[in-house]
């Protein structure tokens, strides 16, 4: 899978230092370098045949919206996936509290229906293969 992104990127590279040419050449155009922006042209036109190429082997991978957001926004997307990371957690540890939180309120609610119903309560703990003691 690497070497599917190691060719994209490879091919963007080219791609965009065949772009930063061509920039070059049209900034400061003179009737002698027609021959080599027609050939930078032509590199530009197989670059992008080049990705299109590469796009293909990559069709199953999706990437965020957000993603783009982040570089749009000159931020390293990198930031995207970290901060992801770090609200999975802060959620997972939010769920966990609560988690803990139903768990002692069922320990204290069976405490004190065992106190008022304990017949009723030594038949529940039985059906769930409980210890029957309080």
């Amino acid at each position: 899978m690497a070497e599917k992104f190691d060719s994209l990127e490879e091919h963007l590279e080219k791609f965009v230092e065949n772009i930063r040419q061509l920039g070059i050449i049209v900034s400061d155009f003179q009737p002698s370098s027609q021959t080599g922006l027609n050939q930078k042209l032509n590199f530009m036109v197989t670059g992008l045949q080049d990705i299109d190429k590469c796009r293909q082997q990559l069709h199953d991978i999706s990437v965020p919206l957000e993603v783009f957001e982040y570089i749009d926004q000159g931020r390293n997307p990198q930031l995207y996936t970290k901060e992801c990371l770090e609200r999975a957690l802060a959620k997972n540890e939010q769920v966990k509290g609560k988690i803990d939180t139903m768990k002692k309120f069922k320990s204290l609610l069976i405490q004190e229906l065992t106190k008022v119903f304990p017949e009723d309560m030594a038949k529940y703990k039985a059906i769930r293969g409980e210890d029957p003691s309080p």
